[in-house]
């Protein structure tokens, strides 16, 4: 009887265990994160630091319209929409749009290299433990992040965008 109770309770608590791993593993890997950001979201506040070496928190440009764009050097959309950006970015500056394109875990001489190359003058952020892009939920690269005056998220855009939908995209975010 003994090892009857013995056995039903080792196997309790091995079922315990599995689950419980089993509900890790599920909730890390395969569960739909509800602190994914999405359109009608706060925007999260973050900081990270430019290829200057600066700290910059988003909390900063509240008031203007931000495009957050994360990209990468690898990433081939990437290199076509940026000297779109730098160009309705070098419009709209003044008019209380401000673009914060955030590098996805690269090294700042690997990202300023590809800044220098497209002589891009907008905000290059560094988000080398990629804290940030997994908090806003970005999977695979471009992706954009459309942001009112009040911080509120108001799109997100999961594709390379062309000149004529970035103008459109400033329009819609500017205060």
């Amino acid at each position: 009887m003994k090892k009857k109770n013995r056995l039903i309770v080792r196997t309790a608590i091995l079922a315990i265990v599995f689950i419980a791993v089993g509900y890790t593993f599920y909730t890390n890997f395969f569960a739909n994160e509800s602190g994914i950001v999405q359109a009608g979201d706060q925007a999260p506040n973050f900081i990270l630091t430019d290829l200057d070496g600066n700290e910059v928190e988003l909390e900063d440009y509240r008031g203007k319209g931000v495009f957050l764009n994360f990209w990468a050097t690898y990433c081939e959309p990437c290199k076509d929409e940026m000297p779109a950006m730098d160009k309705k970015y070098n419009e709209y500056k003044d008019k209380g749009v401000e673009i914060l394109a955030v590098n996805v875990s690269e090294p700042r001489l690997t990202a300023k290299s590809f800044v220098d190359r497209y002589k891009l003058s907008f905000p290059v952020l560094l988000d080398k433990s990629n804290d940030v892009t997994n908090h806003y939920g970005v999977g695979p690269i471009p992706v954009t992040f459309l942001i009112d005056k009040d911080g509120q998220v108001i799109r997100k855009t999961e594709a390379s965008l062309s000149e004529e939908v970035i103008d459109d995209y400033m329009k819609q975010i500017q205060p």
